[in-house]
């Protein structure tokens, strides 16, 4: 196929924004996802959309946390008191037996108390002979030990989870627990990730000297899926505008959210920009003051469907899905933003003489007195995926700044 070069824009056709510009107009016009109730079996990993109260107290009855015997304890223990005839047995999940005077019932761990008994003595500080069980010599032990009181937790109709939290194995167990056979939840959008280029080869496929693998699409996925995207599709088109229209416009109609990479620069062939407007996508921004990632673009449908083009060198592109895409995605989730972002100082002083931000890759280590350090990886250039291998993600570096010394304090992003 041969290429036909399209008029391009001019660098003053164009606009460039401010990071927190970006992430401000993201956020300005990004749609919430709608809610949906599911079952509890499906609801983990999703965003809770309701506030869940407790069913019941916790725990909901005296509860021993001990294998013994049930008494009632006095503050003032005797030589009379160590001694106690066995009046039957406590089993978890039966309802509370009573105890008679001078007497003791045996009990399990999670069973109710029985009634009267106030104190747990452990089975290994006991000893029973003929339907006696004795204390041994020395034990001291005191009224309400090895007893979980009822409400002691919480009380019926205290909040338990708050909506917007994501659903993990702790919530699970709270859902159950409050009794929620079925739960709100955010509805996880369906993703298209899209490589372009005539130079991108999958993987299994012969590949010519003058080619490199498509690793964008794969990259892009896996953060998107362990993001909470469950539904992510890859697709790969040519610098082809006619191949990009019919493309784009079918994954528009069954799609939720595009992630594009590549094509969006201001070669003769990054003909994505105006495929994207002859398709009726609205520009909201086009380049970022930033690098890498300058070139990064981000539009909406006139569905209301936001579109990601992010530039196709791989460092450029995994750093713009991870500084605006994943966190776009947890806001249209409606995901309870984190209010205190994670900071780590520089294990050594960096350098950077141009008035752009700057995303560096680092790895982790802890100082002497526990301050987590920031090890910077830098990359040969944006192509040079292969050195992102091991660090935990990139900090952010102001561009009102060009020195930073060691202990300079920055926002870390994971990968």
């Amino acid at each position: 196929m041969t290429k036909v070069p399209t008029t391009r824009p001019t660098e003053t056709d164009n606009f460039r924004i401010s990071v927190t510009e970006a992430e401000q107009l993201i956020a300005k016009n990004l749609p919430a996802a709608p809610t949906a109730t599911v079952s509890l079996a499906e609801a983990n990993q999703h965003i809770l959309r309701e506030a869940i109260s407790a069913e019941r107290d916790q725990p909901p009855f005296h509860r021993a946390t001990m294998d013994g015997i049930a008494i009632a304890a006095s503050e003032a223990q005797t030589d009379e008191t160590t001694r106690f005839s066995v009046a039957g047995i406590q089993a978890a999940g039966q309802a509370a037996a009573t105890l008679p005077p001078d007497c003791c019932i045996e009990v399990m761990t999670g069973a109710v108390m029985p009634s009267g008994a106030n104190t747990v003595i452990p089975i290994e500080r006991i000893a029973v002979t003929n339907g006696i069980a004795e204390i041994e010599p020395g034990y001291a032990f005191k009224p309400g030990q090895f007893v979980h009181r009822r409400g002691s937790d919480h009380h019926q109709g205290d909040p338990l989870l708050s909506a917007g939290i994501r659903i993990g194995p702790p919530e699970m167990a709270v859902l159950a627990a409050a009794g929620k056979a079925s739960v709100q939840v955010s509805v996880t959008p369906k993703v298209a990730v899209i490589s372009t280029g005539d130079e991108l080869v999958d993987v299994g496929l012969p590949i010519s000297d003058s080619q490199i693998r498509s690793s964008n699409d794969r990259a892009i996925a896996a953060a998107l899926q362990q993001a909470g995207a469950n539904d992510v599709s890859r697709y790969s088109y040519k610098d082809d505008p006619e191949q990009l229209r019919n493309g784009l416009r079918q994954l528009l109609a069954t799609n939720d959210i595009l992630v594009l990479s590549g094509g969006v620069s201001m070669g003769k062939y990054d003909y994505l920009p105006q495929v994207l407007a002859e398709l009726g996508i609205r520009v909201i921004f086009h380049k970022i003051t930033q690098r890498p990632g300058l070139p990064m673009w981000f539009g909406m449908s006139t569905d209301n469907q936001p579109v990601f083009a992010l530039p196709g060198n791989p460092v450029s592109a995994l750093v713009c899905l991870t500084r605006y895409v994943l966190p776009a995605i947890q806001q249209s989730l409606q995901a309870s933003s984190n209010s205190t972002h994670e900071q780590v100082a520089l294990a050594q002083p960096l350098n950077f003489d141009a008035e752009l931000s700057w995303f560096v890759p680092v790895t982790l280590g802890y100082a002497a007195d526990g301050r987590t350090l920031a090890t910077p990886r830098l990359t040969n250039t944006s192509g040079d995926f292969c050195a992102l291998s091991g660090t935990v993600g990139f900090i952010e570096l102001p561009r009102e700044t060009n020195d930073f010394p060691a202990g300079y304090v920055a926002r870390l992003f994971r990968w």
